[in-house]
């Protein structure tokens, strides 16, 4: 068994109840090679890195992602608890930000591949498709001491599957909603005693899904965009005396949120937390009602009309943050804190993009079911285990942040410090005390010993 540094003994054993031993063996050598591998996260390229404390044959690791009786959601489950126990505060809701993203996968074998539109490269005007899988990601905002934003760390992660796949399984079909629906029950399931707040974008702003968190309400609260034309009406009153027949399903109608707010004679002003780490003026208009669709019923809701303000407080800060309508389930809840919360949920973009750009994601070439329904997870998962790592070892060693010139002013350290911070360490404890058991390493004058293990951390 590699000797991990003391940093992550705690989460690794807690991650180790969803494997056999000897299958958790070969695990974690995996874990370790994808934390330190450059390029591609194959399997191949995890073994060429971790080379000199591998042991067996090559195809025992391939068979740990394609063939080990394992289930990754023992694995979601203690990955969650890990994550949660960093917000002591029970009486606080737990901010969730609940998005997809697309990976493309080329092959004419590879499971559950379908077309889905490239939100990345596509505009108004023009459409570019991918072929490849879509994954519906669940993640935990966290504020760290050492970060000035939050940081979306992911716990659960959903397949869509193609239609036609389902059918072909006999399988009822579910949406990409749907699979957000079964990810959030799952969370909601495993931690009863704690209150959440989910948000989404404009993908997730579905009535049903709204639905779904009114039933919830006790627990469970939507923050979303909301549609300008929105039905929106008042509760209905009570059925008169005497009167024979159903009751009315809703009160009289109230107007759309787009006319309410042309109806405005003032709009409110006030600074918000932003995207990132800022603060923002805006303008605002806000209303409550009942948002109505038929077969669903009424869902209570506070919208909320935002109108970003330059810094002379007209205009709209140079075009850069267009107008928005949001929602909330709850409408107890602000409008300031409705719109700091939506912005926060930008930080699960930042997690795609770092994820996609330093582990890998996207790029492995797993084909079977079990394998595509485990290697991209776990990479989503190693954000989340490398955010955690560099949490609990920050305290007794502070990242070095980059010194290159355009980052003269960084303050607080990024996710690419955070990963190489964790590589060092994975160097100095792990790799060269296993592959070197006399303490080679140790017998380098110290400067140049340090320069080795700075430029093996930032090599990817």
């Amino acid at each position: 068994m590699l000797q991990l540094p003391k940093a992550a003994e705690p989460l690794a054993s807690s991650l180790s109840i969803a494997f056999t031993r000897p299958t958790w063996q070969r695990a974690i050598l995996l874990l370790v090679g994808a934390i330190l591998a450059r390029g591609r996260r194959t399997v191949t390229g995890v073994l060429r890195t971790v080379r000199p404390v591998a042991q067996g044959h090559f195809s025992d690791y391939h068979r740990v992602l394609s063939r080990a009786p394992w289930s990754t959601r023992p694995l979601a489950h203690a990955l969650a608890a890990a994550v949660l126990e960093l917000l002591a505060d029970r009486n606080e809701p737990v901010v969730l930000a609940v998005d997809d993203t697309d990976t493309q996968h080329r092959g004419d074998r590879v499971y559950a591949k379908g077309r889905h539109r490239d939100a990345c490269r596509s505009t108004r005007a023009h459409t570019v498709w991918l072929w490849g899988h879509r994954w519906v990601v669940l993640a935990v905002l966290v504020r760290f001491p050492f970060a000035a934003r939050p940081w979306a760390l992911p716990v659960l992660v959903g397949l869509y599957k193609p239609k036609a796949l389902n059918e072909s399984e006999g399988r009822a079909h579910r949406t990409p909603i749907a699979v957000a629906r079964l990810l959030v029950s799952t969370l909601l399931r495993w931690f009863p005693d704690r209150r959440f707040i989910l948000l989404g974008d404009g993908g997730y702003a579905s009535h049903g899904l709204a639905a779904f968190c009114h039933a919830r309400r006790r627990r469970l609260t939507l923050v979303s965009l909301l549609h300008p034309r929105a039905h929106l009406c008042e509760l209905p009153p009570p059925r008169p005396a005497g009167k024979v027949g159903r009751d009315r399903v809703r009160g009289d109608k109230l107007p759309h949120p787009q006319d309410a707010v042309k109806a405005a004679a003032k709009r409110t002003r006030t600074t918000v937390d932003w995207y990132g780490d800022g603060r923002q003026r805006i303008e605002y208009v806000t209303g409550t009602g009942q948002w109505y669709k038929a077969a669903e019923g009424l869902v209570p809701v506070r919208w909320v009309f935002v109108h970003p303000c330059g810094r002379d407080g007209d205009g709209d800060d140079g075009g850069t943050r267009a107008d928005r309508y949001l929602y909330s389930t709850d409408p107890r809840l602000s409008p300031a804190r409705i719109v700091g919360l939506y912005t926060a949920r930008w930080a699960v973009e930042v997690t795609f993009q770092e994820a996609k750009q330093r582990l890998g994601l996207g790029r492995e070439r797993s084909w079977c079911e079990a394998s595509v329904c485990r290697t991209a997870p776990c990479l989503l998962g190693l954000f989340s285990v490398v955010s955690l790592w560099y949490h609990r070892q920050a305290g007794t060693r502070p990242a070095r942040l980059a010194t290159d010139p355009w980052y003269a002013d960084k303050a607080a350290p990024t996710f690419s410090d955070a990963l190489a911070a964790v590589r060092r360490s994975l160097w100095d404890q792990t790799i060269f005390s296993g592959a070197f058991g006399h303490g080679a390493l140790k017998q380098l004058k110290p400067k140049f010993r340090e320069t080795l293990l700075d430029e093996l951390s930032r090599a990817a």
